[in-house]
């Protein structure tokens, strides 16, 4: 079966009524990715071409650009989101848990999900042997928080055919690779069944700053609008908003207030539910459960 066959088409005007806790209507969800970028290899993304085109290792100025995430950038948006009391999902790669303890720490204290996000930062088709990667990246996780996670990225978003599988053979519930609706959707595995999350590459930092190089004010324009559309539009049935940010992207100066803007636009709407994977992919379960008596 061709992967692509697993995920059947279903338009969201034929999705069954959906009631979200508490008689709330959009779900928002907030991501915070954290990696692990090895300096001695190639960089995942880079903000400076090379000189003369011609690629250096190390690229010390763009594994810096991503370092001064973890170190700086990342402590503007915590407090971004404890301030606001804001539930947050945590993309962690696994063994952050080791390479930077004190923001793992934080996360934890802070009661954040913890998102399994590979191991280290790189495509899941580059690796020798991926089962024993997710579950090396699951175990650590584990250990440091004493909660297997049950949520997962991959990094990049990559899959390969067998990645749903060995996924939800490792414990996995709930995926986030596939960016195809505003609603989750379940997928057959021979563990089990395995439902993706409403993620994002719209409302992803990376591709409207790295990628599409936009000013520092269109992360709140463009989250402003699409929070919008979907509120409406969850008149009539849930609907799911996701939010994704990395600390070197939005936790820079010039750009942490426009994310903070766009947090107090959301949470100024009463009947919007905050969540993290885990309790989308929990509330998904429940409600398709109902509809299937």
């Amino acid at each position: 079966m061709r992967l692509t066959d697993r995920l059947p088409y279903q338009a969201i005007v034929d999705r069954p009524k959906l009631n979200l806790p508490d008689g709330k209507r959009l779900a928002v969800w907030v991501i915070v990715n954290v990696e692990e970028w090895g300096i001695e290899g190639p960089m995942p993304r880079t903000v400076l071409p090379p000189p003369m085109g011609v690629p250096l290792l190390p690229d010390v100025p763009n594994w810096s650009w991503h370092e001064y995430g973890m170190r700086s950038g990342f402590w503007r948006q915590f407090s971004a989101l404890t301030s606001r009391d804001i539930p947050t999902t945590l993309a962690i790669n696994g063994n952050v848990c080791n390479s930077y303890p004190r923001v793992a720490s934080a996360a934890l204290e802070a009661g954040w999900e913890f998102m399994g996000h590979g191991h280290l930062q790189g495509p899941m088709h580059k690796l020798d042997d991926q089962r024993t990667e997710i579950h090396t990246a699951m175990d650590t996780i584990e250990a440091f928080t004493g909660t297997r996670p049950t949520s997962w990225e991959s990094p990049g978003l990559t899959e390969t055919d067998e990645t749903l599988d060995l996924l939800r053979e490792a414990g996995v519930k709930y995926v986030a690779d596939w960016v195809l609706d505003d609603l989750p959707q379940e997928v057959n595995t021979p563990h089990g069944v395995i439902t993706t999350l409403p993620y994002t590459v719209e409302m992803n930092d990376i591709a409207v700053y790295a990628l599409q190089q936009h000013s520092s004010d269109e992360f709140l324009r463009r989250g402003r609008d699409h929070f919008d559309r979907l509120y409406a539009e969850s008149a009539d049935n849930a609907r799911v908003m996701a939010i994704s940010i990395h600390p070197y992207v939005t936790g820079v100066p010039h750009r942490i207030r426009y994310l903070e803007e766009l947090l107090d636009y959301v949470g100024s709407h009463e009947d919007v539910a905050w969540m993290t994977a885990s309790e989308i992919g929990d509330w998904y379960t429940d409600e398709m459960t109902r509809h299937n008596r």
